[in-house]
C-alpha cells in the first residue's frame, strides 16, 4: 500500500458539493502542490482541521474549496487522508482529480479506501461489508441493521465463538503434545460439550440469514389480477408515487414494472404485471406470459380482486394458481360495496381496501410487514443478521464441528479431532477476515463504488 490513491467520493452530477479524497503517505505533499490557503501549507496543518483556500494549477484558478486534514492513524484508512470539498457539478471535481493524478496519485479501485481500512486493522471484514450495506440501504430497517453491524455487533459474537473454539482446540493440542497425560472420559465429555455449544451458537446465527436477506434485498412481490382491477393503482399507493400509468382502459400495463417500496422500514421488491385475460395483440400476449413467469419466482403474491363484483373465471383460476404461494388477497373497491363470493376466499388472508379513498391501506401495509418480518418489532432491526457469504462459511464451519463431535464420540485420536476443529476455525475466520484469501477480498470490494 505504498501508493497514494485518489477518487471522487460523491456521485458525479449537478449538486451543491463534491468531495475528492486522497489517502496515502504522500497525501499532504500532493495537497501542498495544488492548494493555496491563507495560513500555510496542508503539510503544516494540524490533524482534524478544515481550511479554506483555492485549488490552482500554476497561476490558473480551478475552484475554491474546504480542505480537511486527517493525519494517520486517526482517519478512515488509518493513513494520511486529505479531502477537498469543492463545488458540485460535472467539471470541478474531475479537474481536481486529474490534477492530483498528474501530481503522482493513483486512481483508487472500487472500495479501495475501505479495503485499506480493513487491511490496516481499523475494521474487520464484517464491518467493511456493513459500509456497503449502509450505502446500499433502501429503507430505515436496512440502514439500522447495517449500522449495528458497523458498530461490531456481528464481529463481537463471532469473536466470542472463535475464542471459545480456540480455547477448546488448545486443550486438544495439549493432549497431543503431552501424550503421557491421561485422557479421561470426563475430558472427552467436556470437549464434546464445548463443541455442542459452538454448534448451537452457529445455528442461532444461521437462523438470521433469512431476515438478513429481507433487510438487504427485500422480498420479490408480484401484484396480479385481471385488467382494470387496480394493480397499478396499488403499486403507486405502496410506493407513494405515480410510478405506473393508471387508466380506465383495460390493458394499460403491457410489461412488468419493478420498484422497491418501503413498508414500515422494510424493502418490498414490487412487480406490477400485465393483467391476465384473453390476449389480443402479440405485445399483450408477451406481457401476460411474463406475468406467469414472474409469478413462478415470486416470494409473495398480492392478488387484487374487485370486491364489488362476483368472481369471474379468471379470478378463480388465479386463486387456484396462487394458493401454493405466500398470498394476500387484496379486495379493492370496498367503497362500492362487497359482494365478492366469500366461499372461494375461506381460510385465505384477505384485506379490504379502497384505492380511491385510501381506506384499508395502512392495514394492508401492516399485513405485508408481518409477512416480511414474521411479527418481529422494529427494535429487532438492530439485531445481528448474517449475509449469504457469512451463511456459507458458517455452514462449512458447522459441518466441520459435526465431524469433530462424531470423532469425539467414536473416541478417535485427538489428531483427527484437532484437524476438524482447525477446519471449523478457518471457516469462521473467513467471515471476519482472519483467514480470508485475496480472491475473496477482491470479490467483496469490487461491489463498492469508487471513492468508498
Amino acid at each position: 500500500m505504498e501508493d497514494t490513491i485518489v477518487a471522487i467520493s460523491t456521485p458525479i452530477g449537478i449538486g451543491g458539493l463534491a468531495v475528492v479524497r486522497l489517502s496515502g503517505k504522500e497525501s499532504l505533499q500532493m495537497a501542498d502542490a495544488v492548494f493555496r490557503g491563507r495560513k500555510g501549507k496542508p503539510s503544516e496543518f494540524k490533524t482534524l482541521t478544515i481550511h479554506y483556500g483555492v485549488i490552482h494549477e500554476g497561476d490558473f484558478f480551478i475552484d475554491e474549496v474546504l480542505l480537511s486534514i486527517m493525519r494517520a492513524p486517526h482517519s478512515y484508512t488509518t493513513e494520511d487522508v486529505v479531502e477537498f470539498s469543492c463545488h458540485g457539478g460535472m467539471v470541478s471535481a474531475k479537474r481536481i482529480l486529474d490534477l492530483l493524478i498528474k501530481n503522482g496519485a493513483r486512481l483508487a479501485q472500487p472500495g479501495e479506501f475501505t479495503k485499506r481500512a480493513f487491511l490496516n486493522g481499523r475494521i474487520d471484514l464484517t464491518q467493511a461489508e456493513a459500509v456497503l450495506d449502509i450505502v446500499s440501504a433502501q429503507t430505515e430497517g436496512a440502514h439500522t441493521a447495517a449500522v449495528a453491524q458497523l458498530e461490531g455487533h456481528l464481529y463481537r459474537r463471532l469473536e466470542k465463538l472463535y475464542q471459545h473454539l480456540s480455547n477448546a482446540l488448545a486443550h486438544v493440542e495439549a493432549h497431543i503434545d503431552f501424550p503421557e497425560e491421561d485422557i479421561t472420559p470426563d475430558t472427552r465429555e467436556r470437549l464434546a460439550e464445548h463443541v455442542r455449544d459452538a454448534i448451537g451458537f452457529q445455528e442461532g446465527l444461521l437462523r438470521t440469514a433469512r431476515d438478513g436477506r429481507v433487510l438487504r434485498d427485500g422480498v420479490r412481490t408480484i401484484i396480479v389480477g385481471k385488467p382494470n382491477v387496480g394493480k397499478s393503482s396499488l403499486l403507486n399507493a405502496l410506493l407513494g408515487t405515480d410510478r405506473a400509468i393508471v387508466d380506465p382502459q383495460p390493458g394499460t400495463t403491457r410489461d412488468t414494472i419493478e420498484e422497491v417500496a418501503n413498508i414500515e422500514g422494510l424493502p418490498l421488491c414490487l412487480m406490477d404485471t400485465a393483467g391476465l385475460r384473453e390476449a389480443g395483440e402479440d405485445v399483450e400476449k408477451e406481457g401476460m406470459e411474463r406475468t406467469r413467469r414472474h409469478l413462478q419466482a415470486a416470494e409473495l403474491v398480492l392478488l387484487v380482486l374487485d370486491s364489488s363484483k362476483r368472481l369471474e373465471k379468471i379470478d378463480r383460476e388465479l386463486l387456484a394458481t396462487c394458493k401454493e404461494k405466500p398470498l394476500i388477497i387484496v379486495l379493492n373497491k370496498m367503497d362500492l360495496g362487497q359482494i365478492v363470493d366469500a366461499n372461494y376466499l375461506r381460510d385465505l388472508t384477505t384485506c379490504s381496501i379502497s384505492l380511491k379513498t385510501g381506506e384499508g391501506l395502512d392495514k394492508l401495509r401492516k399485513m405485508i410487514s408481518i409477512h416480511l418480518w414474521q411479527g418481529k418489532s422494529r427494535e429487532s432491526f438492530r439485531e445481528v443478521f448474517i449475509n449469504a457469504r457469512h451463511q456459507e462459511a458458517l455452514q462449512r464451519s458447522r459441518k466441520a464441528l459435526e465431524k469433530t463431535s462424531q470423532a469425539i464420540a467414536a473416541k478417535r485420536s485427538f489428531e483427527f479431532v484437532a484437524a476438524d476443529m482447525r477446519e471449523a476455525l478457518a471457516a469462521l475466520g473467513e467471515i471476519t477476515g482472519r483467514t480470508v484469501t485475496e480472491d475473496v477480498l477482491d470479490h467483496i470490494f469490487s461491489s463498492f463504488c469508487i471513492g468508498k
